[in-house]
């Protein structure tokens, strides 16, 4: 089915006439929307929309993550063969999924920006579809917090990153990579006492009560025992998963603004994201894939399966 199917399938980011199902049209071809969903504003019916927010404006070292979302959805291509591995369902055919396409704004108007990237959340889910988004710098999850939490109520926030990104910043009116989940806490976004930073590995004594499992933790006991303490600080409460890319070592994900030596590797991440199936998860988003600094595509690659598992932990419950 799948040779016969590539004959004829292109363009399917257009020409696709269900919101469900594998594609098989060639992964060196046609429009490459994520894992070949259609692009659509039209919200009807929509379990996940898959967004992009290309800023990358609130970095402290190097940019290019405003190209992100690009480079993701062309990686993507590879994947919607076949069902993602090691589910025990089909996301892709389970699942009312689209590619709701970039987020638009004005890349000079900074002030306005955070107001935007939270009207453009809330759509999503004023609509009863979650948001897995593509970034763009880190920043973009405080704002987008500041949606969910519209919505649920203060939530549980699983964080992989190398940085605790919870550096002091009273000025909520800075834009800044570093200090938007400070800005998160102090603001009632998120509850500390139920989120959880996964492969801190840089120094940050001030941990505004959120538990930390830092890269060596998990290195120790291992991303089945970590799975399980994540899941055991979460419980059941509203969850929203955030994978800033530099969570992985740079020998996997060379291709971000501020990597760090001794991180995650994608084995360990892969087994981490499909262990913790069953967290009552709402939303997520994957960060800082900087492709200038990306030259074998892998940091790409990396982030297409991040959101891939995203999608799958959205979708685990319903399955169930």
């Amino acid at each position: 089915m799948g040779l016969e199917d590539a004959k004829n399938q292109v363009d399917q980011a257009f020409t696709r006439d269900d919101l469900r199902g594998l594609s098989h049209e060639n992964a060196f071809g046609g429009a490459t929307s994520f894992l070949r969903r259609r692009y659509t504003k039209d919200l009807t019916g929509v379990d996940v929309a898959v967004t992009g927010i290309p800023f990358d404006q609130a970095v402290t070292n190097r940019p290019g993550t405003r190209l992100g979302p690009r480079a993701i959805r062309e990686a993507s291509t590879l994947q919607p063969f076949d069902p993602p591995y090691g589910w025990p369902f089909d996301v892709l055919s389970d699942l009312a999924i689209v590619d709701y396409g970039d987020m638009a704004f004005d890349y000079a108007d900074i002030p306005a920006f955070p107001d935007r990237v939270t009207g453009h959340i809330r759509t999503i889910l004023d609509a009863g579809a979650a948001s897995v988004t593509l970034g763009g710098d880190h920043y973009i999850s405080f704002p987008i917090l500041r949606a969910y939490a519209e919505k649920f109520g203060p939530m549980a926030l699983l964080q992989f990153d190398a940085h605790t990104d919870t550096w002091p910043d009273d000025d909520m009116t800075r834009v800044d990579h570093g200090t938007m989940f400070y800005k998160a806490v102090k603001s009632g976004l998120i509850d500390p006492a139920r989120s959880v930073q996964v492969g801190i590995r840089t120094t940050n004594p001030d941990t505004l009560g959120i538990n930390i499992i830092d890269a060596r933790q998990v290195h120790e006991q291992g991303p089945v025992e970590t799975a399980r303490r994540i899941r055991e600080i979460l419980g059941d409460h509203p969850a929203y998963l955030t994978f800033d890319i530099d969570a992985l070592d740079p020998a996997y994900a060379p291709g971000t603004g501020t990597p760090v030596w001794g991180g995650l590797s994608s084995a360990q991440a892969a087994i981490m994201l499909r262990d913790i199936a069953g967290i009552n998860l709402k939303g997520g988003d994957v960060v800082e894939v900087s492709p200038p600094f990306d030259s074998t595509g892998a940091t790409a690659v990396a982030g297409a399966h991040v959101a891939t598992e995203i999608l799958c932990l959205l979708g685990y419950r319903s399955h169930k």
